[in-house]
């Protein structure tokens, strides 16, 4: 099927064209018809099945037809996107920037980790579409610098990881601003039962598309894991990256010390790496994904929370130098390589002590992952299995969400700090 066919205009199509695509992806093709109708949808989706442009494409259409609000005060927001992350609601701005070209529409970002007034003055000017983190959404919204009250359009994206980090009460405080009458639609790349209760108290008669299997990882990843040694972890992955003269590797770790650890020790192998996560400012983050995405870096060493959104089509490399300790996180992980149709290669460093969660993972997948035995890198069988020390980052995933702790949520940032000019909301 072509985009043609999809009930699209002609300035949806050209801005299409101009990014060149001519066919639309499996989520595309069946989301956007459904949203064209006006329906609520609930769509599974895996990252890099193209499932932006498969709720951005349909939104800027319908925008385009509504009829001006009457009696509004101001430039009413008509649509407003909530993203888990802030390196994710950028993505999905220049998306919708990219795709919305050709059509009148204003559209910005709002996050927290940056500066509070530039985004005050934006949504002054008068904004069609908002594209927020629920944190920082709720800060505009105790300020009064943003009017909800004619959203037309409430798309959730990642809602998944938005109810693991601890944003359902944020959520529900969003929600009961909303008019209600309006078109909803949720996307998930994993279901829980807490999805299932959210999507009941969202969604009106929903939809449900669905295009990959749930919680599998992707099938254009070639998959391995590589027994070693926790204390020979580093010296094996920087064996593989000289080896293989890698280019470009997403390496995963669990917390951020660790991060930044990993890609000092690599520097001093001679491997130019960056590290990204959620005590970097917003600045180091966009420097860091730009230099990673141009070649300047070779090696970006992320935690799960700053590497949604990281949205590079060609990436060839994954690897876990820790395994997750929530299994899904690994699906998320290897997703990023794989995409838009392209082979991906996940590697996973795996010792001793993570056996239980190669268990966990291999369970979920639903198969076994391959074990290669590298010579020379080879665990010493006299060493045995220790405790995890999780390093303050999310547990797992029988902890209370919304209640409790925000800080586990946020990544240390308490709502009290966000305030002012430079806070630290999401």
């Amino acid at each position: 099927m072509s985009f043609e066919k999809l009930g699209l205009s002609k300035p949806l199509l050209k801005a299409i064209q101009e990014q060149g695509y001519t066919k639309p992806t499996p989520i595309q093709e069946q989301s956007i018809p459904v949203i064209l109708q006006r329906k609520d949808v609930l769509a599974g989706a895996q990252t890099g099945t193209g499932k932006t442009a498969g709720f951005t494409l349909p939104m800027l259409e319908l925008l385009s037809h509504a009829k001006p609000i009457k009696h509004a005060k101001g430039h009413p927001v008509r649509a407003l996107i909530l993203t888990p992350t802030r390196e994710l609601a950028a993505q999905v701005g220049e998306s919708v920037k990219v795709y919305g070209k050709h059509l009148p529409f204003k559209s910005t970002v709002i996050f927290g980790g940056v500066k509070i007034n530039p985004q005050i003055t934006a949504l002054r000017r008068g904004v069609d579409i908002v594209i927020a983190t629920p944190g920082r959404l709720l800060d505009h919204m105790s300020q009064k610098t943003i009017n909800l009250s004619h959203v037309d359009f409430l798309i959730l994206d990642e809602a998944d990881r938005m109810l693991d980090m601890g944003f359902i009460n944020d959520i529900k405080k969003v929600l009961a601003v909303l008019p209600s009458q309006r078109q909803n639609l949720l996307f998930s790349a994993t279901y829980s039962e807490e999805i299932k209760r959210l999507s009941d108290r969202l969604l009106n008669s929903p939809t449900l598309i669905e295009v990959a299997r749930r919680n599998t990882a992707s099938e254009t990843v070639k998959q391995a894991v590589y027994p070693v040694d926790k204390a020979r972890k580093r010296e094996l992955i920087t064996h593989l990256i000289n080896e293989g003269k890698w280019q470009q590797v997403l390496v995963f770790t669990r917390t951020k010390h660790g991060a930044n650890r990993l890609a000092g020790q690599l520097e001093k192998d001679g491997i130019s790496s960056a590290a990204i996560h959620g005590n970097k400012s917003q600045n180091a983050r966009t420097k860091a994904l730009a230099d990673f995405k141009k070649g300047e870096v070779r090696v970006l060493v992320a935690t799960d929370i700053a590497a949604r959104g990281i949205d590079i089509d060609q990436l060839p490399h994954v690897v876990n130098y820790e395994l997750p300790n929530v299994s899904e996180d690994y699906v998320h992980r290897i997703g990023r390589t794989g995409r838009a149709g392209n082979q991906g290669e996940a590697i996973s460093l795996v010792c001793i002590d993570e056996d239980e969660y190669l268990k966990n993972i291999e369970k979920l997948i639903k198969k076994d992952i391959p074990k290669v035995w590298l010579k020379g890198f080879k665990p010493d069988p006299s060493i045995k299995a220790e405790p995890i020390n999780q390093g303050g980052n999310r547990g797992a995933r029988n902890k209370p969400r919304g209640g409790g702790s925000r800080n586990g949520g946020r990544q240390g940032n308490s709502r009290n700090s966000s305030r002012g000019n430079s806070g630290g909301r999401r």
